[in-house]
């Protein structure tokens, strides 16, 4: 079990309800320093309230979000993800008609800095700002297996090559933790195997990662640890093994046929 010192994130006693809706009740969990941490359950469970409330999009109706040491709770979500927690949508944020590296050039430009007046003429410190852009755009592009598309358009990629331009847009914002909200969902068993190995390599990088996910294969190969809501309460928690193996886990959401998975 994960002491207090070790964790990074902290959700303790987090709810929230929407009138008399209550879309999480409790929640208790933590994700530590480079550990991939899945949060899964039934359509409906609070997986994606979850997530808005840890990425300051909702804020709860009691209970506290605290990432090293700084509670979330309060913050707007670009002052979250300045402190380093950024987070990806089920649904692909491309600019469908720009380049996959204009795309990645959008999400570096944020952290350029560069003043206006430098830009326009093209002062020293602009030049050099530009060329290390473009060096960090072709680097995000190769991490995430596009190096080869890095001059087509983002809308002539498939789905899954899209959701990946949107990994390497939440990469070049440099965060220590990301969220990924449904990565694989419309990918091919090729393109889901080689973005759980992308997963791996980010998290080998140095990045704990949160992952909301439905394919319970990619889930159970990828996961330190599975967390499973059921009706906006947590009922299970522990490995793969122990959760492929939980008979609430089972009954609510897995089905027989994935103990043997």
């Amino acid at each position: 079990m994960m002491t207090a010192q070790q964790a990074t994130l902290k959700i303790e006693h987090v709810g929230i309800h929407f009138g008399g809706v209550v879309a999480l009740s409790d929640l208790n969990f933590a994700v530590g320093e480079r550990e991939i941490v899945s949060l899964i359950g039934p359509n409906g469970a609070g997986k994606t309230t979850a997530f808005d409330i840890v990425t300051g999009f909702l804020t709860p109706t009691h209970g506290s979000v605290n990432y090293r040491g700084t509670r979330l709770s309060g913050l707007k979500p670009h002052q979250i993800a300045d402190i380093g927690l950024v987070r990806t949508f089920q649904r692909t944020s491309v600019f469908p008609n720009d380049t996959v590296y204009d795309n990645l050039l959008i999400g570096l430009h944020r952290q350029s800095r560069v003043r206006f007046l430098e830009a326009i003429m093209s002062l020293p410190r602009a030049r050099l700002v530009e060329r290390r852009m473009h060096g960090l755009a072709c680097e995000l592009a190769e991490w995430v297996g596009l190096g080869r598309r890095l001059h087509d358009l983002a809308g002539s990629l498939s789905y899954g090559e899209q959701r990946l331009v949107g990994v390497a847009l939440a990469l070049a914002a440099k965060p220590s933790m990301l969220l990924l909200d449904e990565p694989v969902s419309g990918m091919n068993a090729t393109e889901t195997h080689i973005f759980i190995e992308l997963v791996r390599s980010i998290r080998d990088s140095g990045v704990s990662i949160l992952l909301v996910e439905h394919d319970m294969p990619m889930v159970m190969s990828v996961s330190d640890r599975i967390v499973v809501l059921n009706y906006g309460r947590i009922i299970a928690e522990g490995s793969p093994d122990i959760i492929r193996n939980d008979p609430a886990v089972i009954e609510a959401y897995l089905g027989r046929g994935a103990v043997g998975a």
